[in-house]
């Protein structure tokens, strides 16, 4: 695979990033709502990680996609399905920009892209690596149905490993 597939939710479109998507990915990490991914980071850095995400589909079959709301275009944050080389297993991780937070988005977009990743992609098993803070994360992990895995690897001794169960399996 070498390109993100489009996803679509009842709200979202899930597209592969572009070059003007970069802006607001670079803008939220650069503040300290960005606390919980390691931030505030560079716009070196975000560049990087941008880039990362963008190039990941053709290395690995997974990446990141900008969330775009369906009804006027907006571009309102990221999703992907990650696994940098020093990631023990394939994250499913997610961020709004400001604004677009409490409204159901971020579990919408992650639904859709936890489905992608066990249906069309293959995988055995995701994951979501969250800072133990962040409990507007947890909340949607745990709206997804992924609980809580204490015995799983971590890039982050402090991070949550929350386990995405198949869905239609009992979480």
């Amino acid at each position: 695979m070498t390109d993100a597939p489009i996803l679509t939710t009842d709200r979202l479109t899930l597209r592969r990033q572009r070059v003007a998507d970069f802006e607001p990915f670079a803008a939220l990490l650069a503040t300290d709502r960005s606390k919980y991914m390691g931030g505030p980071i560079s716009r070196r850095d975000a560049w990087l990680w941008f880039a990362a995400d963008s190039g990941a589909w053709a290395l690995t079959g997974c990446g990141g996609w900008t969330l775009e709301r369906r009804e006027d275009g907006a571009v309102i944050g990221q999703i992907g399905c990650n696994r940098p080389d020093f990631f023990p297993e394939i994250e499913l991780g997610w961020m709004l920009y400001d604004g677009f937070e409490g409204q159901g988005y971020a579990a919408e977009a992650a639904g859709a892209a936890r489905d992608w990743a066990f249906g069309p992609r293959g995988l055995s098993t995701l994951v979501s690596y969250i800072s133990p803070e962040n409990a507007a994360s947890i909340r949607v992990a745990e709206r997804l149905g992924a609980r809580l895995d204490e015995r799983a690897d971590r890039p982050d001794p402090e991070d949550l490993v929350y386990r995405h169960p198949h869905p239609g399996e009992a979480a």
